[in-house]
C-alpha cells in the first residue's frame, strides 16, 4: 500500500472522529483544535499536549465560543509522516514534528540531528533552542512549507539500546540499528559502521523481538514506555544528541485566528517551555529507575570522554555531508545553531562566576567547533 493510500486512510479516520464529535452537542458551539503528537499516551509529548489543552480550555471556558482541544496520540492518525502531511493540509491544527520526519519536507531542520553538536549540559541546550536568531531562521523555513513554528524543545538524551555492548565505533560494525526516516540519520550511523534501518516507531518492539534489528535509539522515557529494554540487553549513554522536537501549527489556520487567540496560543506555548523541561527531566530519571527495578540485569553504560571522542571524530564528516546535501542554507542554519550554543555556554560560564546569572552548572565540550576533516 502506498504512502498516499495510508494518508487517505488517516484522513478518513479523522473524518469519522469529527463526525462523532459533531453528534455530541454537549460542547455547544465549541471551537475544535486538533493536536497530533508523535508519541503515545503518557509520553513527554502527551504531557505537553495535555497541558496545552488544559490551559487553552481554561482560558476560553467563559468565552462565547470556548475551545475544545482534542489530542491525538501516535498511531491514531497513521505514522509521523502522515501527521506532518495532515498538518500541512490543515486537517490537524497543531502537531509535534521531530526533525527526523519533518526533515524530509524541511531539509535544514535536520541540523538538529547532527551528532556531537550540542553541549553536554541540558540546561545550555535548552537555552540555545530558545535563541532568537535560531528561532527566526527556523520560523522562515517552516513558513515556506505552510507551517507556523511555535516551539523547539528537547526531550532528553538519545540513548542506544542494543543486544551487545557498544563502547566504540568498531562495536557498531554490521549492527542493524533502527533509525527514523531521515537521510542524515542514515549517514550518521553508517559513519559508525552500523547498518541503519528505518522503521515506523510502532514496529520497533516486534523488530527487536524477532531479531530483525539489533538496536534502536530513543530517549529513556520512550525506551521504558515502549518496553524496548525488554528485548535488548545494553543501554548506552553517549550524550551524542538530545532528542529535539518542534511544535508547529498550520499557517493558514493560525492566521485565521483572531488576535486574542493568537496571543493566547503564544503565551501558553512560552509558558510550556519550562514545564516540558521539568517533565522530561523527571520522567527520564524516574523511568530509568523503573527499568532497572524490573530488569536488574540490564547493563547501563556511560561513555567516557575518550570513548565519546572516537565517535565524535567519525561524526564530523556527516556535518560536511549535511551542508553538501542541503546547500548554502544548511550551512547558515548550522552556523546559527553553533552560535546559539556558544552564546548559551558563555552565559553558563558567566553564571558560574555570578550565581545570580540565569544559568548554572558545568558545561561540557560537546559543542566545540572543531572543523570538519
Amino acid at each position: 500500500m502506498t504512502i498516499r493510500r495510508h494518508l487517505q486512510g488517516a484522513v478518513l479516520l479523522l473524518a469519522a472522529a469529527l463526525a462523532c464529535t459533531a453528534c455530541d452537542g454537549s460542547r455547544g458551539e465549541a471551537e475544535i483544535w486538533r493536536f497530533a503528537i508523535e508519541e503515545t499516551i503518557g509520553s513527554v509529548q502527551w504531557s505537553y499536549a495535555k497541558e496545552f489543552e488544559a490551559r487553552i480550555e481554561a482560558a476560553t471556558a467563559a468565552s462565547q465560543r470556548p475551545v475544545d482541544v482534542q489530542v491525538y496520540p501516535y498511531g491514531t492518525l497513521g505514522t509521523s509522516d502522515h501527521v506532518t502531511e495532515l498538518l500541512r493540509m490543515g486537517t490537524v491544527h497543531f502537531a509535534t514534528a521531530s526533525p527526523g520526519h519533518v526533515g524530509k519536507l524541511i531539509p535544514e531542520a535536520q541540523v538538529l540531528l547532527l551528532h556531537f553538536v550540542f553541549s553536554d549540559d541540558a540546561e545550555v541546550n535548552r537555552e540555545a533552542l530558545l535563541d532568537g536568531e535560531l528561532r527566526r531562521l527556523f520560523s522562515d523555513l517552516y513558513r515556506e512549507k505552510g507551517f507556523r513554528l511555535l516551539a523547539i524543545f528537547q526531550e532528553g538524551w538519545q540513548v542506544w539500546t542494543t543486544r551487545r555492548a557498544v563502547s566504540s565505533p568498531e562495536d557498531f560494525d554490521g549492527l542493524r540499528m533502527r533509525v527514523m526516516t531521515s537521510p542524515l540519520l542514515l549517514d550518521a550511523y553508517r559513519a559508525y559502521g552500523a547498518s541503519p534501518t528505518p522503521l515506523p516507531y510502532g514496529e520497533v518492539y516486534s523488530a527487536l523481538q524477532l531479531r530483525m534489528i539489533d538496536g534502536q535509539v530513543n530517549p529513556i522515557f520512550a525506551i521504558e514506555e515502549m518496553s524496548f529494554y525488554e528485548v535488548t540487553d545494553h543501554l548506552t549513554f553517549a550524550n551524542h544528541l538530545p532528542f529535539v522536537t518542534t511544535v508547529a501549527t498550520n499557517d493558514v489556520f493560525f492566521a485565521g485566528l483572531d488576535a486574542d487567540r493568537r496571543s493566547l496560543v503564544s503565551r501558553v506555548i512560552d509558558d510550556l517551555q519550562q514545564h516540558v523541561f521539568e517533565v522530561q527531566t523527571r520522567d527520564n530519571r524516574e523511568r530509568l529507575d523503573s527499568m532497572l527495578e524490573r530488569k536488574p540485569e540490564l547493563q547501563v553504560s556511560r561513555l567516557d570522554a575518550a570513548q565519546r571522542q572516537a565517535f565524535r571524530e567519525r561524526s564530523l564528516a556527516v556535518r560536511r555531508r549535511f551542508v553538501e546535501r542541503v546547500g548554502p542554507r544548511g550551512e547558515i542554519v548550522l552556523e546559527a545553531l553553533l552560535d546559539a550554543i556558544d552564546r548559551a555556554e558563555q552565559r553558563a560560564r558567566d553564571a558560574e562566576a555570578d550565581p545570580g546569572a540565569p544559568i548554572s552548572g558545568s558545561v561540557g565540550p560537546g559543542a566545540s567547533r572543531q572543523p570538519d576533516p
